[in-house]
């Protein structure tokens, strides 16, 4: 396995970076946050329908294009960089737990960039064998509560777990509360069904495989964008240590600031590395998938989080204000240090698969 870009990531990279900072700069972000409509719906249906992002990992057969989520993830890493408001994360762990199933009738519209489906799951939830249920199904109609979704307020058809099946509900049947969140550019909501009415896609095993590919695939992607975020952080803090002076002289020069960027590259450095090599073992559908996933959680989630603690302490002052977007990275990365699992539950789960003591 390669863990360079391609030419052709590369050439993906660049139409999403330029999308992202004609559509989505730091200020228009920060603007939305103190909106009522926290996604930008408008740029996710370009992202998705003009760019193609949404149909990257879906094979030709059901109207995708036939990528990989390689390519998926080069996506995430910009997305990271950008904090920007759209729900590709909830999105893509739909996408796999779609494919897992072979649902076609969902995933043609999905790819075409029609229709978003998201994953109905508490954001926090972690590595498990079996998907978090909190709904019940009574015939073709589902009743109960899931707390603290992503991405649920973009959607159009939440994939709702009850029982031991899993089900397709129309999200305007739901009643979506949002919900105080720490991040305000992925709102969390809590999604409420009243008999609500729900299609069954499977049951049994299927449903927990679908389960288990979907949360592999949200960690993998949520690495990758916890990458992107690193790796701005850095080079905005690099920029601004050149520029800043005190005592006559660029504060990039003092020792001291010097050796903290220079472990901080390191750090990214080394996450780009794992969360490249969970992005391949995914496409690839890898044995060591389920190692590499909690691997790139366990580690990209604390680079990520120091990244932004660095960028903070090192702009001073500024960095906590509301002219400038330092506050919203820090938030973010802190925000997904938590999603999908802690570090410590990744590294608690890491001992189990490959046999060291807990």
């Amino acid at each position: 396995m390669s863990l360079l870009y391609s030419d052709v990531e590369e050439e993906l990279r660049g139409s999403v970076r330029r999308v992202l900072a004609d559509r989505a700069p730091w200020t228009a972000v920060l603007k939305r946050t103190e909106s009522d409509e926290p996604y930008d719906q408008a740029l996710w249906r370009t992202l998705a329908a003009d760019i193609g992002v949404a149909a990257l990992p879906v094979p030709e057969e059901f109207g995708g294009a036939g990528a990989s989520w390689r390519e998926a993830a080069v996506v995430a890493e910009e997305l990271g960089r950008a904090v920007a408001p759209v729900p590709y994360l909830g999105a893509a762990m739909a996408t796999e737990a779609l494919l897992t199933l072979a649902a076609d009738e969902l995933l043609r519209p999905v790819a075409a960039g029609q229709r978003t489906v998201v994953l109905a799951v508490p954001l926090g939830t972690g590595p498990t064998a079996t998907p978090p249920v909190s709904v019940r199904a009574d015939g073709d109609t589902l009743t109960g509560t899931v707390t603290g979704v992503a991405d649920a307020l973009a959607a159009d058809v939440l994939l709702v777990f009850a029982g031991d099946a899993i089900y397709a509900v129309e999200a305007a049947a739901a009643t979506r509360t949002p919900v105080l969140s720490l991040d305000l550019t992925r709102r969390l909501a809590d999604v409420t069904f009243d008999a609500a009415p729900a299609r069954r896609l499977a049951a049994g095993e299927p449903t927990r495989q679908a389960w288990r590919a979907g949360w592999r695939a949200g960690a993998v992607l949520l690495a990758s964008e916890q990458l992107g975020l690193a790796e701005w952080c850095l080079t905005t803090t690099v920029e601004y240590v050149k520029t800043r002076h005190q005592f006559g002289r660029p504060v990039g020069s003092f020792q001291a600031l010097k050796h903290r960027l220079a472990e901080l590259w390191v750090a990214v450095t080394q996450a780009r590395a794992v969360a490249r090599y969970a992005a391949g073992c995914l496409a690839d559908d890898d044995p060591d998938t389920a190692v590499a996933a909690s691997l790139a959680q366990a580690h990209c989630s604390a680079v990520a989080v120091r990244a932004a603690e660095e960028c903070v302490q090192m702009h001073g002052g500024i960095a906590m204000t509301w002219e400038h977007p330092a506050h919203l990275y820090l938030k973010r990365a802190k925000s997904d240090s938590i999603a999908l699992g802690t570090p410590a539950r990744h590294r608690a789960t890491l001992a189990g698969l490959v046999d060291l003591p807990g």
